[in-house]
């Protein structure tokens, strides 16, 4: 198998405690809330309710205070006075407070905040569930979350030490650091053994081919397939082999999904054989015994083996699934186009499928992400491919989508090419000497000399791309690049390993001035020793991929890493 036992692993901090806080804090917030009759999921829909109080807790979005301020003011029309009450989590915000006024309900309506900034979902995988982040900073300018982001620093900070080093790269990462600094500043500083050694901030615009990936490490599959929301999963019926779904935690604590989630998924039904194999001699270890013997292993295994085989079944199950679907969407030949795209060859072949993949209406998604991928690998299509392309997938996929290539292009994921003057002068001197065929050969391969694309230098520069013809054991891998096949090491981990190896940015001022530079390095006052775990925050969210590769990087370094994101998105579901 690829993950072999970690020996001499430093420590990993007890997330509990921030659980445990956030419960004791919403407790108390909902002391003054008595005679609880009901909770009742918001859903934007009418609620009928005999009690004379309501409470409300929830995200700070306008939509939803809308919706109260609307109940509100229902309940005036009707004659009917109740109290009620908005819990903002994890922190209310002067917008929501405006629409209150505006809707007349202000004086009506209390507001309280549960700051509840940061959810454990793994021993290693902090999350602040917020899947508007994304949207919110980088296509809309709205900076609201930073604030949250620097908070939940702040919180982490007082609760397990301070950070002996802090590294950061783009501007929604820089804004974090001055966020959390400032309160650093203002709150009193607390003296303790810190638990972390050195947090890593990364804008996800930073890095957008690995999101644009396909997954193939198992927990990845499982997320793009089945959707992983709050660190579990509904499995449907085609994988539990019977009527019923059924909801379950993906986490560490399954001794089966631990030992296969950062696997690639060729790897994955060997395991699963041989782990099925040995549950079975497990059982036949029953025959045999006497009385003593049987009632000793009812009550000291018998429970874990079911456990364990019940657990085993459904990955068996999640497993088929996978290879079902992914077999009718030609999957192979997915990868072999992501792959060629990323080694910058054959781009004319990959242009061809993603116009069959269109034309087909294989998937929407795929298609949409094949076309920002060779749009970023090739620093913007050519006008004419950009056209055609957009065209065609707007006759396939309907005129809605204009909004959604407006969208894409202002986060610079689809572009078109503009040719520069130099360029038309050149096209129009060989178009004395050559027929407009030609011309039009040529302009391609100017077009292309005319703007190098920065993901080529990068993935040079930093060697993201094995030499092809390479063999790559997938049994056994070598470095992070497992996580794609072999293809491709995610830009956002081997930025986070040249930083650290190098304790900084000397040395990568030339990549750094590829990705619009905003990166930054600071020491602690306080330099103290601590464990040798790092904290990566990824602002925008994150893919399983790179806390695979990260988990990989931490095995070779003898170093955790934990990973702290906002929401874990591919950039499909954020647009």
């Amino acid at each position: 198998m690829a993950h072999t036992e970690w020996r001499d692993a430093p420590e990993l901090p007890d997330f509990s405690l921030l659980k445990r806080l956030a419960r004791d804090q919403l407790i108390f917030l909902l002391e003054q809330q008595h005679e609880v009759d009901k909770l009742y999921k918001v859903e934007l829909k009418p609620i009928v309710s005999s009690s004379d109080q309501l409470c409300f807790l929830i995200r700070p979005r306008i939509q939803t205070v809308k919706w109260i301020s609307d109940l509100v003011n229902a309940d005036k029309v009707a004659g009917r006075f109740r109290r009620y009450k908005i819990i903002f989590t994890p922190q209310k915000f002067y917008a929501c407070e405006t629409v209150l006024e505006e809707q007349g309900v202000y004086g009506d309506v209390t507001t309280d905040e549960w700051n509840f900034y940061i959810l454990p979902l793994d021993d290693d995988i902090l999350s602040l569930e917020l899947p508007e982040f994304f949207r919110d900073n980088f296509l809309e300018g709205d900076q609201r979350w930073v604030t949250t982001a620097g908070s939940a620093l702040h919180l982490l900070q007082s609760v397990y030490g301070s950070f002996s080093k802090v590294y950061g790269i783009g501007r929604c990462a820089k804004m974090v650091y001055e966020s959390w600094r400032e309160l650093m500043e203002e709150g009193e500083q607390r003296t303790r053994q810190p638990e972390f050694a050195k947090v890593f901030l990364v804008d996800r615009d930073v890095d957008f081919v690995t999101p644009l990936c396909s997954q193939v490490v198992y927990e990845g599959l499982v997320d793009d397939l089945f959707r992983i929301k709050c660190g579990s999963v509904e499995f449907g019926p085609d994988v539990t082999s019977s009527d019923k779904s059924i909801k379950v935690m993906l986490n560490s604590q399954d001794k089966v999904f631990s030992e296969i989630r950062n696997e690639h998924f060729s790897n994955v039904f060997g395991f699963l054989s041989q782990k099925a194999k040995n549950l079975q001699t497990a059982y036949d270890k029953r025959r045999g015994m006497d009385i003593q013997q049987m009632k000793a292993f009812v009550s000291d295994e018998l429970k874990g083996l079911k456990q364990e085989h019940r657990l085993l079944s459904l990955h068996i199950g999640a497993s088929e699934s996978m290879m079902k679907k992914k077999t009718k969407q030609d999957f192979q030949e997915l990868l072999k186009t992501e792959h060629s795209l990323l080694e910058g060859f054959e781009i004319r072949e990959c242009i061809t499928y993603i116009e069959e993949h269109i034309n087909r209406q294989v998937s929407m998604i795929d298609s949409l992400r094949l076309l920002c991928l060779l749009s970023i690998t090739e620093n913007g299509l050519l006008s004419k491919d950009y056209r055609s392309l957009k065209a065609q997938y707007l006759q396939s996929y309907g005129i809605k989508h204009l909004l959604t290539f407006a969208n894409l292009r202002q986060l610079g994921l689809l572009e078109e090419q503009q040719a520069g003057e130099t360029l038309t002068v050149m096209e129009s001197k060989v178009g004395k000497l050559v027929n407009d065929k030609t011309v039009g050969k040529l302009t391609d391969a100017f077009s292309s000399l005319a703007k190098k694309s920065n993901f080529r230098a990068l993935s040079k520069r930093l060697a993201l791309v094995p030499k092809s013809g390479e063999e790559y054991d997938l049994r056994v891998p070598r470095d992070m690049a497992y996580v794609f096949s072999g293809a491709y090491i995610p830009l956002s981990c081997k930025l986070i390993e040249q930083v650290l190896e190098r304790d900084g940015w000397t040395g990568l001022e030339e990549v750094t001035r590829m990705l619009n530079g905003q990166e930054f390095a600071v020491t602690a006052r306080n330099k103290t020793d601590a464990q040798r775990i790092v904290l990566v925050m990824f602002l925008g969210g994150c893919t399983f991929s790179e806390i695979s590769a990260l988990r990989f990087l931490g095995k070779e370094r003898d170093t955790y890493y934990v990973k702290q994101i906002e929401y874990m998105v591919n950039i499909k579901l954020s647009i």
